[in-house]
C-alpha cells in the first residue's frame, strides 16, 4: 500500500494531539469510590504479606529500598527511594527487605494506624513509604483494569515529584481532616492514578502490552485515538489499517500484539464502556445511547452490550442504581470511621 506524505503528517499530528486526550477519556470512566492510604516505617529485617483485592494498589517509597514479590511474576522487583508502583490485578504480593524472609500479615500491622497515619514495623528507621488502594464504583472498571499491565513500576526520575507531592497531600488530608477534606482526598486519589499512569506511558519499555502501552506506539496510538474521537463511526478493519498505514493482516496482528485484544473487539469494548457510563449517569434512553454509538438497531446494541458487559442494558442500569445506594451508605460510614 502507498500513502502520501500529507497523510503521514496528519497521523503524527493526531498522535501528539490525541494520546493524552485518549488517556483522559479512559481514566474519566474510572471513578474512585473507596480509597485508603497509610504510611509505613520499617527496620530490617521485615516482610509483609498483602492479600489479593479488587481495585488498584499504589505504593511510593520515600526513603530506603525494598523488594516487591508478586505471585504472578517470577522475579522480585527492586524498589529504590522515590520509586512508585501500581498493582492493577487481583493478586497477592509481598513487600520485604529480603525475599527469603517469612512474611507477617500486612493488614494486621496497618490496622493499628488510623487513616493517614503511619504503621511502625520493628521500630522503623531503614525505610519509609506510603501505600494504599483505590476501589471503583463502576461495574465496568474491571474491563479497563484487565487491559493494564499487572505491575506498573515507575522508576524514572522525571516528573515523579508531582506524584510524590500528591501522595504527601493525600496523607495530610487523611491525617488531619478539615471541612471538605474527604472530597479533596478523593480527587487526590484520582490525580495520583492519572500521574502514575501518565508517567508509565512515557517511560514504559518496548514490548509491554495493554492499551496504556499502546498509546506510546505511533501507529497503534493513531488508531486508538481515532476510535476514541469518533466511537460511533462505522469503522472497519480496512479503515483502521489505513490509519496505521498497514495492510489489514499486518495491522490486525500488530494491534493484538501491542494492545492485547483484536482491533474490532477493542472498538466494541470501548463503545460498551461508554454505553455503561451513559446508562449510569446520562439519563438517556437505551435507544438514544445505542444511536449515539453508531448502532442503527437497538437489538444489535443490546446483543453487543450483553456479550461484553455480561448483562442487558436494563439490568446494568438497575444494578448501577442499587450499587450507588450501597456505595453512598458505605462512603458515609467510611467518612465517620476515618474521622
Amino acid at each position: 500500500m502507498r500513502y502520501d506524505t500529507r497523510r503521514s503528517v496528519c497521523i503524527l499530528f493526531a498522535i501528539v494531539r490525541g494520546s493524552l486526550d485518549t488517556l483522559s477519556d479512559i481514566l474519566s470512566l474510572l471513578r474512585p469510590s473507596e480509597f485508603m492510604f497509610r504510611g509505613l516505617e520499617a527496620a530490617e529485617p521485615w516482610s509483609l504479606q498483602f492479600p489479593a483485592t479488587d481495585g488498584i494498589r499504589c505504593y511510593s517509597l520515600l526513603s530506603g529500598q525494598c523488594w516487591l514479590v508478586v505471585d504472578a511474576i517470577p522475579a522480585p522487583i527492586r524498589l529504590e527511594c522515590g520509586d512508585c508502583v501500581l498493582l492493577t490485578k487481583n493478586q497477592a504480593f509481598r513487600m520485604t527487605s529480603d525475599p527469603a524472609l517469612r512474611s507477617t500479615d500486612a493488614l494486621s500491622l496497618f490496622s493499628e494506624a488510623q487513616a493517614g497515619g503511619v504503621a511502625i514495623c520493628n521500630g522503623g528507621g531503614d525505610l519509609a513509604g506510603v501505600g494504599g488502594y483505590f476501589k471503583f464504583a463502576d461495574h465496568h472498571a474491571g474491563l479497563l483494569l484487565n487491559l493494564l499491565p499487572a505491575v506498573v513500576h515507575i522508576s524514572d526520575a522525571s516528573d515523579k515529584a508531582a506524584l510524590r507531592a500528591s501522595v504527601e497531600l493525600m496523607m495530610q488530608e487523611l491525617r488531619a481532616p478539615k471541612p471538605g477534606g474527604y472530597l479533596v482526598a478523593r480527587h487526590l486519589a484520582h490525580l495520583m492514578l492519572v500521574f502514575a499512569l501518565r508517567l508509565h506511558l512515557t517511560t514504559s519499555e518496548h514490548g509491554s502490552v495493554g492499551w496504556l502501552c499502546a498509546l506510546g506506539d505511533k501507529q497503534m496510538a493513531a488508531v486508538i485515538n481515532a476510535i476514541h474521537e469518533e466511537p460511533a463511526k462505522a469503522w472497519t478493519l480496512q479503515s483502521l489499517a489505513q490509519l496505521a498505514c498497514m495492510s489489514r493482516s499486518t495491522f490486525a496482528s500488530r494491534f493484538k500484539q501491542v494492545v492485547g485484544t483484536p482491533p474490532m473487539e477493542y472498538l466494541v469494548r470501548w463503545r460498551m464502556l461508554l454505553a455503561g457510563d451513559r446508562l449510569r449517569y446520562s439519563g438517556n434512553s437505551i435507544a438514544t445511547i445505542a444511536a449515539s454509538l453508531g448502532y442503527e438497531s437497538e437489538s444489535a446494541f443490546r446483543t453487543a452490550f450483553k456479550r461484553v458487559m455480561g448483562c442487558s442494558p436494563r439490568q446494568y442500569h438497575l444494578g448501577s442504581m442499587q450499587s450507588d445506594t450501597t456505595n453512598n451508605a458505605r462512603l458515609t460510614a467510611s467518612q465517620h470511621a476515618n474521622r
